[in-house]
């Protein structure tokens, strides 16, 4: 029996169902010489990231700290990693462990302990956005990072979009839509309470010291990024924000609907992050004195030039500009070089941590703040 065509066949059924779902596919060389990973805090939602990539072999697990008892027992990894892999205290998990990187699935508050910790021990740092709860904890991290010769890189779902990256090359290389104007970002959803996130990261979301603010911090930071990385690191002259509680009953500490305006001297752009919008979103407009950006999808988006629109899908992005956890061993490897103002950038994220804290306090004072 002649079975090479139904390995075929199979073949082509696995490549079109990865196209698909969206899952990167792996590239060949990723299970060599794994990653060696240590994940602090385990309270974040976000930590499902790490859990359905744990079978590729491009990276271990080697340890996992957390400093809440409860939460140490009970979580995503439990039964997946060893049980003599986890530590209560992170200072136990690195000497013992010896990780390569450590990513944080902590509260925001919680990354300056973190670099704290890692930075001394010459151990690179991956945090869930945005950097820091404030410019404070954002300038000590920052110090101790190039003082220690670490990456301290910041993790966006947006980062990995096919069509932010087709945008950026339209904008920036082709000059497509010519002088950009404005840029207006959309991000957010329901309401964490109201699609369902667990307590464990509730408790420190809601909270105005762990977050840092409530939608400002959680979705504000995905515009500031993306506006940062594609003005190509220039800083707005003034911010203004707007802070809302619309559901006060629901998010009492904090508030629940941001708007933030960045002035530039060429360009204004808009922010809307919000926990009441009807739907998810995570999209931007771009507009140009030639036409006009709509990055709808991660995948899919619209073109304006001249009066005609066209819908494309965005070219697919390759390994390992495509994965969060491909680009960290890429660049702790030192496989690739993380320019200044990359999405992933330290120095791109000490200015959206500016904004942010510039945003708060525009909102508490009822006028914009100058950054200059």
């Amino acid at each position: 029996m002649n079975i090479r065509p139904f390995f075929t066949s199979l073949c082509k059924t696995i490549i079109i169902v990865c196209l698909t779902l969206f899952i990167p596919i792996i590239p060949m060389n990723a299970q060599k010489n794994p990653l060696r990973i240590g994940v602090a805090g385990v309270s974040h939602a976000h930590l499902h990231e790490v859990i359905i990539r744990l079978d590729r072999g491009d990276f271990e697990i080697v340890g996992v700290s957390e400093s809440n008892s409860r939460i140490l027992k009970e979580n995503g990894l439990r039964g997946k990693v060893a049980d003599s892999l986890f530590f209560s205290d992170i200072n136990e998990m690195l000497d013992k462990t010896k990780p390569e990187v450590v990513v944080a699935y902590g509260s925001i508050y919680d990354h300056l302990e973190v670099v704290k910790a890692c930075a001394p021990r010459h151990i690179h740092v991956m945090v869930e956005k945005p950097l820091a709860v404030n410019m404070e904890h954002a300038g000590q991290m920052a110090d101790l990072a190039r003082k220690n010769d670490i990456l301290l890189l910041t993790n966006y779902e947006t980062t990995w979009y096919d069509t932010n990256r087709e945008a950026y090359r339209l904008v920036n290389e082709d000059k497509t839509l010519g002088n950009i104007h404005r840029i207006n970002v959309f991000d957010g959803h329901q309401g964490p309470f109201e699609i369902g996130c667990g307590k464990n990261f509730t408790d420190w979301l809601t909270d105005p010291i762990q977050n840092g603010g409530g939608a400002v911090i959680d979705f504000g930071c995905y515009g500031a990024n993306l506006a940062t990385w594609l003005l190509k690191g220039e800083k707005p002259k003034r911010v203004y924000g707007v802070l809302q509680q619309c559901k006060p009953e629901m998010y009492p500490k904090v508030d629940d609907d941001a708007t933030i305006l960045m002035e530039y001297p060429h360009t204004v752009v808009q922010i809307m992050a919000s926990w009441n919008w009807p739907m998810n979103r995570k999209d931007m407009h771009i507009y140009g004195r030639k036409g006009y950006i709509y990055q709808d999808t991660p995948t899919q988006m619209r073109i304006g030039i001249n009066g005609k629109e066209k819908s494309i899908k965005a070219p697919r992005l390759e390994a390992p500009y495509n994965d969060s956890f491909y680009y960290l061993k890429a660049a702790v490897r030192g496989d690739i070089e993380v320019k200044p103002y990359d999405l992933s950038a330290l120095e791109n994220n000490l200015i959206v941590v500016q904004i942010l804290e510039a945003a708060i306090q525009s909102a508490k004072r009822g006028q914009p703040v100058d950054l200059n």
